[in-house]
Protein backbone atom coordinates (compact mmCIF):
# COMPACT_ATOMS: atom_id res chain seq x y z
CA UNK A 1 0.00 0.00 0.00
CA UNK A 2 1.09 3.64 -1.12
CA UNK A 3 1.48 6.03 2.30
CA UNK A 4 0.92 9.72 0.75
CA UNK A 5 2.02 12.92 2.55
CA UNK A 6 1.22 16.77 1.03
CA UNK A 7 2.68 19.56 1.79
CA UNK A 8 0.91 22.67 0.27
CA UNK A 9 1.83 25.92 -0.85
CA UNK A 10 5.49 25.91 0.13
CA UNK A 11 7.08 29.18 0.14
CA UNK A 12 9.96 27.77 -2.46
CA UNK A 13 10.22 27.95 -6.04
CA UNK A 14 9.84 24.29 -7.92
CA UNK A 15 12.54 24.41 -9.61
CA UNK A 16 14.55 24.55 -6.76
CA UNK A 17 12.52 21.85 -4.28
CA UNK A 18 12.93 19.72 -7.67
CA UNK A 19 17.03 19.24 -7.05
CA UNK A 20 16.32 17.69 -3.64
CA UNK A 21 13.30 15.87 -4.52
CA UNK A 22 15.59 14.50 -7.17
CA UNK A 23 17.93 13.16 -4.71
CA UNK A 24 15.58 10.65 -2.64
CA UNK A 25 13.23 9.17 -5.46
CA UNK A 26 13.40 5.29 -5.27
CA UNK A 27 15.72 5.24 -1.84
CA UNK A 28 15.35 3.58 0.91
CA UNK A 29 13.69 5.82 3.96
CA UNK A 30 16.52 5.72 5.95
CA UNK A 31 18.58 6.82 3.51
CA UNK A 32 16.80 9.36 2.34
CA UNK A 33 16.24 11.06 5.52
CA UNK A 34 20.18 10.81 6.13
CA UNK A 35 20.80 12.49 2.24
CA UNK A 36 17.93 15.24 3.25
CA UNK A 37 19.66 15.76 6.81
CA UNK A 38 22.93 16.44 5.48
CA UNK A 39 21.82 17.69 2.15
CA UNK A 40 22.68 21.89 1.48
CA UNK A 41 20.01 22.19 -0.88
CA UNK A 42 17.43 24.84 0.38
CA UNK A 43 14.36 22.40 -0.18
CA UNK A 44 15.52 19.85 1.59
CA UNK A 45 14.61 20.54 5.00
CA UNK A 46 11.29 20.90 3.95
CA UNK A 47 11.12 17.39 1.96
CA UNK A 48 12.52 15.77 4.74
CA UNK A 49 9.51 17.40 7.03
CA UNK A 50 7.15 15.75 4.26
CA UNK A 51 8.94 12.64 4.28
CA UNK A 52 9.03 12.23 7.87
CA UNK A 53 4.88 12.66 8.06
CA UNK A 54 5.25 10.31 4.83
CA UNK A 55 6.34 7.07 7.03
CA UNK A 56 4.59 8.64 10.29
CA UNK A 57 1.57 7.55 8.20
CA UNK A 58 2.74 4.29 7.16
CA UNK A 59 3.45 3.33 10.99
CA UNK A 60 0.28 4.41 12.21
CA UNK A 61 -2.45 3.89 9.73
CA UNK A 62 -0.63 0.37 8.47
CA UNK A 63 1.22 -0.45 11.32
CA UNK A 64 4.75 -0.94 8.93
CA UNK A 65 8.02 -0.97 10.41
CA UNK A 66 10.12 2.55 8.75
CA UNK A 67 12.51 0.65 8.22
CA UNK A 68 11.05 -1.45 5.61
CA UNK A 69 9.83 1.77 3.46
CA UNK A 70 10.69 3.01 -0.01
CA UNK A 71 10.63 6.43 -1.58
CA UNK A 72 8.12 5.90 -4.00
CA UNK A 73 7.41 8.98 -5.24
CA UNK A 74 8.75 12.25 -4.93
CA UNK A 75 7.22 15.40 -6.59
CA UNK A 76 7.18 19.12 -6.77
CA UNK A 77 4.26 20.92 -8.33
CA UNK A 78 4.08 24.52 -9.00
CA UNK A 79 1.60 26.32 -6.24
CA UNK A 80 0.50 29.91 -6.52
CA UNK A 81 2.43 32.88 -7.50
CA UNK A 82 2.62 36.00 -4.83
CA UNK A 83 3.22 38.94 -7.07
CA UNK A 84 5.07 41.62 -6.32
CA UNK A 85 6.35 45.21 -7.67
CA UNK A 86 10.12 46.74 -7.44
CA UNK A 87 10.93 50.40 -8.31
CA UNK A 88 12.85 50.72 -11.49
CA UNK A 89 14.47 53.26 -13.87
CA UNK A 90 12.39 56.60 -15.12
CA UNK A 91 9.07 55.85 -12.44
CA UNK A 92 8.57 52.49 -13.68
CA UNK A 93 7.86 49.27 -11.80
CA UNK A 94 8.71 45.80 -12.89
CA UNK A 95 6.93 42.56 -11.57
CA UNK A 96 8.65 39.68 -9.17
CA UNK A 97 7.07 36.53 -8.91
CA UNK A 98 7.49 34.93 -5.57
CA UNK A 99 7.10 30.64 -6.22
CA UNK A 100 5.13 28.80 -4.11
CA UNK A 101 5.07 25.02 -4.62
CA UNK A 102 2.93 21.46 -3.37
CA UNK A 103 5.39 18.73 -2.34
CA UNK A 104 4.21 15.28 -2.95
CA UNK A 105 5.62 12.15 -1.05
CA UNK A 106 4.92 8.81 -1.22
CA UNK A 107 6.53 5.60 0.29
CA UNK A 108 5.73 2.04 -0.37
CA UNK A 109 6.77 -1.21 1.43
CA UNK A 110 10.10 -2.35 -0.13
CA UNK A 111 9.25 -5.80 -1.70
CA UNK A 112 12.01 -8.22 -1.44
CA UNK A 113 14.09 -8.69 -5.11
CA UNK A 114 13.28 -11.47 -6.81
CA UNK A 115 16.25 -14.19 -8.21
CA UNK A 116 17.34 -13.97 -11.54
CA UNK A 117 17.35 -16.83 -13.22
CA UNK A 118 20.80 -18.00 -15.38
CA UNK A 119 20.85 -17.65 -18.92
CA UNK A 120 22.09 -20.63 -20.46
CA UNK A 121 24.94 -19.21 -22.12
CA UNK A 122 26.60 -18.09 -18.41
CA UNK A 123 25.78 -21.29 -17.25
CA UNK A 124 27.57 -22.82 -20.20
CA UNK A 125 30.60 -20.41 -20.33
CA UNK A 126 31.09 -21.08 -16.19
CA UNK A 127 31.14 -24.87 -16.61
CA UNK A 128 33.57 -24.55 -20.18
CA UNK A 129 37.20 -25.72 -19.33
CA UNK A 130 39.44 -23.22 -18.91
CA UNK A 131 41.71 -24.67 -20.90
CA UNK A 132 38.96 -24.34 -24.04
CA UNK A 133 38.59 -20.45 -25.51
CA UNK A 134 35.21 -20.30 -26.81
CA UNK A 135 35.33 -18.57 -30.81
Amino acid sequence: MEYIAIQRNARISPRKARLSAELIRGKRVEDALNILGFGLQRGCPMLRKVLESAVANAADQGGVDPMDLVVSEARVNGGFIIKRFRPQARGRAHARQKRCSHIHVSVTKAEAAPKKAKTKAAKAAKTAPKSEKVK
